[in-house]
């Protein structure tokens, strides 16, 4: 409630899932299920409706089939996350995991996996930061753009990233600047 109540702090959170099967979240050792995170997503969406959520997702997991893998995709519809952190599942030595199970999903099975869930994610941020287009928003200036030095980087308060011409701005300076278009990652604009 806190988040909602002060106009100071983002309306973004990343609620790292890493699947959205029930059965391989218990494989995992999450303190979770499937349906607990649903609901939180529904509380979050409820409290701050223009919240953004990122997710961290892993495909290839021990153990993990083709079901769990669906279960995943589906919780990514259910969800349209605005942007999120995606691996396909390596081995890392002295976790739980490498010590108790088996690597046991061929690489070209985590890659497609992998692809699929970075396409969907590539959709569902495309969707998102289309609801901005034709908005003014504020944006806080991080830097210079990475493709111009000739136009500003920053982020509003859902933590998008956007990018428009310089002016007299500084770094740490907050701007209205309208949307005029995006990519499933960035905003594009120029400054009011």
């Amino acid at each position: 409630y806190s988040m909602a109540k002060y106009d100071n702090i983002c309306k973004y959170i990343h609620l790292p899932v890493q699947t959205g099967s029930t059965r391989m979240l218990g494989r995992m050792n999450r303190q979770h299920t499937r349906e607990e995170y649903i609901e939180l997503i529904d509380k979050i969406h409820e409290i701050l409706p223009d919240c953004a959520i990122s997710q961290d997702m892993i495909a290839g997991f021990c153990g993990e089939t083709e079901e769990d893998h669906k279960d995943t995709l589906s919780l990514m519809e259910y969800v349209k996350y605005d942007f999120g952190f995606m691996f396909a599942y390596s081995e890392r030595p002295g976790t739980p995991a490498a010590k108790r199970m088996e690597d046991d999903i061929p690489m070209e099975i985590k890659k497609r996996r992998l692809s699929e869930i970075i396409n969907l994610q590539q959709k569902h941020g495309l969707y998102r930061m289309k609801q901005f287009v034709g908005k003014t928003v504020e944006i806080l200036i991080e830097g210079n753009s990475k493709k111009s030095d000739a136009h500003w980087m920053g982020r509003n308060s859902q933590n998008a990233v956007a990018v428009f011409p310089k002016g007299n701005e500084k770094i740490g300076d907050l701007v209205m600047v309208k949307i005029e278009a995006c990519t499933s990652a960035t905003l594009i604009g120029t400054r009011i």
